[in-house]
Formats: C-alpha cells, structure tokens, sequence
C-alpha cells in the first residue's frame, strides 16, 4: 500500500456489539486500533451500532455525548431497581431502553416467571422521559423477560386493565386472560401528545404459530402448555385493543417483538414501528459519514443467516450500497456461519473470524479484543493495497 493512499483512505467502524464478551464501543475501538496499525494516516470515523435492541442506549449515548439519566423503578417481577434513559442533545428525542427495567438479565438470579412477569417498570421509565418535556421517545426493545403485550407499559403510564368486575388484573401475561377493558383517564397527559418510534429487529406478529408467544415465550421459560395460554391471553388483548382503539394489532408485522410490546404502543399511542438498525443509523450520523468512505468495517459476535434480515451487518451494508462513494463492506465477527455467496448478495464483500481456528469460546472470548485489532489490521491492509494498485494493462498478443 502506498503512503498516499493510506493518507487518502476513510475507514469507517460501525459494529455491533460481542454480545457477553465487548460493548459496540470497546468493539469499535479495538477494531479501529487495528486500522491505524495497517494504514497510520488514514482517517477513521468510529461510530457504534446496535439493532434496536440491548445496547442501542449505550450507542446512542457514545454518539451524542449526552447525559445518562436514571429513574427509579421496578424489575419484570417487581423488585425495585433502576434504569437508565437518555435524552438527545436538543432534549427533544427521549431514549428508553426496555432492557434496562424489563430485561432478561435484570431477573436471572430468580427462576423465571413467564406469565408473570411484566414491562411496568418500563412504562415507569417512560413516564419520567415524557416530564423532562421530550417530543419524541424512542422505545428500543430486545433482551425482554415477559410476555404481556406491552400492557405493563401503559399501567407505568397510568393506565388501568380491569376485569370484568372492574378490579385491577395483575401485571404479566396472565392477567391479559382477564382482562375485560382499559380505563385510560389517568394516562400520563403527554403520552398522546408525543410522537412513539419502536425500534424491532423482528417482523414476527403478535399471536399465531409466529407470534410472540409461540415463538419468544420459551426463551423465558414457558413451557407447552404455558406457550398456549400466552398466545390465547394475548389474542384475548388484541381483541380488547381493537375494541378500545380501532386499531388491529393481531397480524401487524413487528407487534411480537418483546413479548407484544408493540401491539399496546401502537394501538394506544399511534406508535410506529422501525427497523432498529436503520434508525440508530440514522439517529448518530452514519449515512453521512458513509459519503466519502474508503473502507467500512462493521461486526458483531455472530454473522449468521439473522445477520442479514435487518441487524446491523445488513443495515451499514445498505446504507454503504446507497452512499456516494459505495464502499466495500467487510464483517469481522466472532463467528462466520454464513456462505460466502449469501455474504456477497447481501452487499458484503467478505466476512472473516477472529477466531484462529477450533477454539473454545471460553478461551476466544479473554482475547476478543486483542484478536479483532490483529484482524482489522490484516483486513484494511490487504483492501487499501488493492485499491491503491494501479491496473496493469494486459500484456500484446
């Protein structure tokens, strides 16, 4: 490679998280260690990614420079706790990461409680977002413990789900089975003055063979037979939504996402669904930093057949196709389980392991960091040499 055209190149970094091993920011910065070994000159624009799910308030934050905020709550199966929320540099975007009072992890140390548990806390954090005067909140979901259609979440807004002898049915799925109406006099008076975006990474419906319970639930413990009663429960929930709203949840694409979040934001707040990774994308700049790109080098723990149906692989490499400069799209992962012809025609064109061979993933993941340097150096080496190669006419007959 010549010193000219490491002085020339633009690489940018935009990963996703090493789920259990690095952060998308630790990720970013180990993999941007490498392209200054292989290129010193070059300009680097570091920008980490999520998909909407875990880790998007993480990249949010990094990208904006703002504030953490926190807000006390409660957990999935309602043991206080706290839960961190962002707002963007103008305050008028507010982030709520579901993750971080209805998530998974928050209740691992407890057998899991799949009817039960629940999104209130969430809707707690939501409503401290809506009284800082935000216009906008922006609910990324992933990572969820429960299976209750998103009604936690209006209850932290001050809703109330009634039976039909108009008691308070408990939170979780369960108490969708009894649900009989929705009183809403007491919802937060700015809930419905403010515009929702729900970041999925999935498009699996709200109920049916591809529903949130049938196929997300088990994830959370349920068995069989609990799996059916969700399913039913939420079905029970759709109907009373329509009935309440007008809006139909059943079938919308997205609406199983964390356990039917969507399905009660949607009908009651009018919020829309998004692609994730498109829209952290779009909230920290990439498309612009995309322009002039010489390299872009993204990653994540995994690159599979998922990698391409909406995470961030896909999204970067989209944007990239779309960018002016169209540059080349390389994946560093931990793992690559996707043919090289399924890379191509989604717009990458290559993906490589850190791994150096059969590994234990205990013995990989201490090194994660130190190998992704060593293999985005080899990477940005090897394409800005072959950029920088003048073409060689073929030699006269």
């Amino acid at each position: 490679m010549t010193v000219a055209a490491a002085a020339t190149a633009h690489v940018v970094v935009a990963p996703d998280s090493f789920k259990g091993s690095l952060s998308a920011s630790e990720v970013a910065r180990a993999v941007a260690a490498g392209v200054r070994d292989a290129a010193p000159d070059a300009r680097i624009t570091c920008l980490a990614m999520a998909d909407g799910g875990e880790g998007t308030l993480d990249a949010l934050l990094t990208a904006w420079r703002t504030e953490v905020r926190t807000t006390a709550t409660v957990d999935a199966i309602g043991r206080p706790t706290t839960a961190r929320w962002a707002t963007s540099p103008d305050g008028r975007v507010g982030v709520v990461e579901l993750a971080e009072a209805s998530g998974l992890p928050r209740v691992s140390d407890e057998p899991l409680r799949p009817l039960h548990a629940h999104t209130r806390g969430t809707g707690e954090v939501a409503a401290a977002v809506l009284d800082a005067g935000v216009e906008e909140v922006l609910v990324c979901l992933g990572g969820s413990a429960s299976t209750d259609g998103g009604a936690g979440i209006l209850a932290g807004l001050g809703a109330r789900l009634l039976d039909a002898d108009g008691l308070e049915v408990p939170d979780g799925g369960a108490g969708l089975a009894h649900v009989a109406s929705l009183d809403l006099s007491a919802l937060h008076p700015r809930a419905r003055e403010v515009r929702w975006r729900l970041a999925v990474d999935v498009t699996n419906p709200l109920v049916g063979e591809h529903g949130a319970a049938a196929v997300f639930s088990p994830q959370k413990g349920a068995r069989p037979g609990e799996v059916a009663f969700l399913d039913e429960a939420l079905t029970r929930w759709a109907g009373l939504l329509e009935r309440e709203t007008g809006v139909r949840v059943h079938e919308l694409p997205g609406a199983g996402a964390a356990g039917g979040v969507p399905a009660a934001l949607a009908a009651v707040l009018g919020a829309g669904l998004e692609h994730g990774a498109a829209l952290v994308a779009e909230a920290i700049g990439l498309s612009a930093a995309l322009a002039d790109a010489t390299l872009v080098l993204t990653g994540e723990g995994s690159f599979d057949s998922q990698s391409v149906r909406g995470k961030v692989a896909d999204g970067v490499a989209r944007l990239a196709a779309a960018s002016p400069a169209r540059p080349p799209v390389v994946v560093l992962a931990g793992r690559v389980l996707l043919p090289a012809a399924q890379t191509r025609a989604a717009g990458i064109a290559g993906a490589f392991s850190i791994a150096p061979g059969p590994i234990e993933l205990d013995a990989l993941l201490p090194r994660t960091a130190e190998r992704l340097t060593d293999l985005a150096a080899s990477v940005t080496g090897l394409v800005l040499a072959a950029r920088a190669a003048p073409l060689v006419p073929p030699a006269e007959a």
